[in-house]
């Protein structure tokens, strides 16, 4: 039997998304229930088969619901660039832009002394093996201009050395700036205006 414990248990863990507290979260729910034909249920199903299904691509780290998301199967994104980002987000902030055409690498993160991550826990290996072995002539390091993002980029650069040309996003992206915040204007224009590291 439901009860009002399971809708402030509703409440509480939609306050746990990123930008939502609990008013918003309140608020939220009030609407997902008085809409209850036209969004709870579909809502509730849709989320049903996306927790069945969703998983972390094979080759880059993209979400999708196959072992290799549809970005890597596109043939036409073979272009022999690679656009280095630190998380989904910033994948998915790039592609809203539409200015990219070739495949991505995603990191899982950055390295972070204080938080004890090295490139073992991150993609870093992984995309060792890709320059190595797709024929990928430049490495774009898109990641998002924070210290540990600066850094980490600063490592890929040494690690990469002389196997392929590296460039990072141009000016535009603010320092302390993240990609998943940005406008697609601005993205577009740190793209088409990168630079040699």
């Amino acid at each position: 039997m439901s009860s009002n414990t399971d809708i402030d248990a509703l409440i509480e863990l939609m306050a746990k998304l990123p930008g939502l507290g609990p008013r918003s979260a309140r608020r939220a729910v009030l609407h997902l229930i008085r809409k209850r034909a036209l969004m709870l249920i579909p809502l509730a199903d849709l989320m049903q088969t996306v927790a069945a299904t969703a998983r972390e691509c094979l080759n880059c780290g993209n979400i999708g619901t196959g072992d290799i998301c549809d970005i890597c199967k596109d043939d036409r994104r073979a272009t022999g660039e690679l656009c280095v980002v630190e998380d989904v987000a910033d994948l998915w902030a790039m592609e809203r832009a539409r200015v990219f055409k070739g495949r991505y690498h995603v990191l899982g993160g950055t390295l972070s002394a204080l938080d004890a991550v090295g490139p073992d826990e991150l993609r870093i290996p992984r995309l060792r093996d890709r320059v190595a072995t797709e024929g990928i002539t430049e490495v774009i390091l898109a990641l998002n201009a924070t210290v540990d993002g600066l850094t980490t980029a600063h490592y890929i650069a040494d690690q990469l050395n002389g196997q392929c040309r590296l460039t990072s996003l141009a000016q535009g992206v603010p320092i302390g700036g993240e990609l998943d915040y940005l406008d697609d204007g601005t993205i577009s224009a740190a793209l088409r205006a990168r630079k040699d590291l």
